[in-house]
Order: C-alpha cells, then sequence, then structure tokens
C-alpha cells in the first residue's frame, strides 16, 4: 500500500478536522483545542476550529502547549472558560515526547482546576497516553471527575466513531460508542494509506 505524501497528510488533516469540529463538538458553545508546536496537530486542529466556528457561530481558542509552558496553558485555558478541551496530541513529534506533553498538560489542567468535558485524540489514545496518564492519581481523580470522550476510526468499515470512555477500578478504559460518522472514499483511502503501518510516515513529494 503506497504511503501518504506530506501534502496528503495535511490533506487527510483537513478531512478529519472537519468532522471533529462540524460533528462531534459542535453541542458545545465554546471549545477550546490543545496542541503541540508542529505541523501536523496544528493543522488538524485549524481544520476543527474552522468546522467547529463555520457550524456554529461560537467561540473556538488555540492554545499551543510546549515542554515547562504547561503550566501557562492551563492558565490560559482557564481564563477562556471552555466547555470542552480537545487535546489534538499526535503528529510528527516523536511518540514517547508526545506521550510525555500530553500528560503534563493533563497534570496542569488538573492543578489549574479546570473542569470541562475533555475530548482526546485518537492518536494519543492508541499509543497508550491516556492509560499511561492514569498512572499519576492527580491526574486520575481529574478525569474521573470529568467527562472523558476519545475519536477512534474504524478503518475497515469507513467510519469515525465517538466514544465515552470508562475509567474503571483498576485503571483500565472501556470505550463506550456514543455516533458513528461516515467518511468519504476519499478520506478512507488516505486513513488506510496512513494508518495502516500504525505509524505516521509518508513519502517525500
Amino acid at each position: 500500500m503506497a504511503k501518504t505524501t506530506f501534502g496528503e497528510e495535511i490533506y487527510l488533516r483537513a478531512l478529519t478536522g472537519k468532522i471533529i469540529g462540524a460533528q462531534m463538538v459542535s453541542d458545545y458553545a465554546k471549545v477550546a483545542f490543545i496542541a503541540p508546536k508542529n505541523i501536523i496537530c496544528s493543522a488538524i486542529s485549524a481544520a476543527a476550529e474552522a468546522a467547529y466556528i463555520r457550524e456554529t457561530g461560537a467561540q473556538a481558542a488555540h492554545f499551543v502547549v510546549t515542554p515547562g509552558e504547561e503550566a501557562a496553558v492551563a492558565e490560559a485555558v482557564a481564563a477562556f472558560q471552555p466547555e470542552a478541551i480537545v487535546l489534538m496530541f499526535g503528529g510528527e513529534t516523536p511518540i514517547e515526547e508526545t506521550k510525555a506533553l500530553f500528560t503534563s498538560t493533563l497534570k496542569a489542567l488538573a492543578e489549574a482546576e479546570i473542569f470541562a468535558d475533555l475530548v482526546v485524540h485518537v492518536r494519543i489514545f492508541a499509543v497508550g497516553g491516556l492509560q499511561a496518564a492514569l498512572e499519576d492519581e492527580a491526574i486520575r481523580e481529574y478525569l474521573l471527575d470529568n467527562e472523558v470522550f476519545v475519536y477512534t476510526a474504524d478503518l475497515d468499515k469507513g467510519l469515525f466513531i465517538y466514544n465515552i470512555a470508562i475509567i474503571n477500578d483498576d485503571n483500565s478504559i472501556v470505550l463506550d460508542e456514543l455516533l458513528a460518522f461516515p467518511v468519504t472514499v476519499e478520506h478512507a483511502d488516505l486513513l488506510n494509506r496512513s494508518l495502516r503501518d500504525k505509524t505516521i510516515q509518508w513519502a517525500d513529494a
């Protein structure tokens, strides 16, 4: 199966972001998007934000988080007072670095006592980011005090699935499907070529 080009990876984020913004989070009156500082995470966040604003006419905000700045970002998010926070952690940054930043960002949100629904990106969930974050007791308590949602992809059926995450006493996570969104043939082709190898890779264009 042919790998995607970098341009196709960006376009894939545009297609995916449209579903997230226009359909998955469109019931919220104000949404914050937090993402690491890289092109892929910025692309999907911007697409989701644009789709959300167009669909709802409501207010969104984008917050860029880097190591050491988590507390400052949490403070800015708190001032924004969102009903939901979308955690767009994935992209081209080495995944162990991304998982560490995801955990430290959740820790900062917990310490800032920001109570909002949390929406977790499929890639950070798929590599165990949410599971790893639960090892911190403060984060675990924070997640139990808020609703946590995860969107995943069913590559064989050509669907995006919006799930609520149920955290058990042993820190295992069960996803309970809430909604399913069919994707176009074009979108499904890009998803399959991008994700079948389980890593983010692209060919030089």
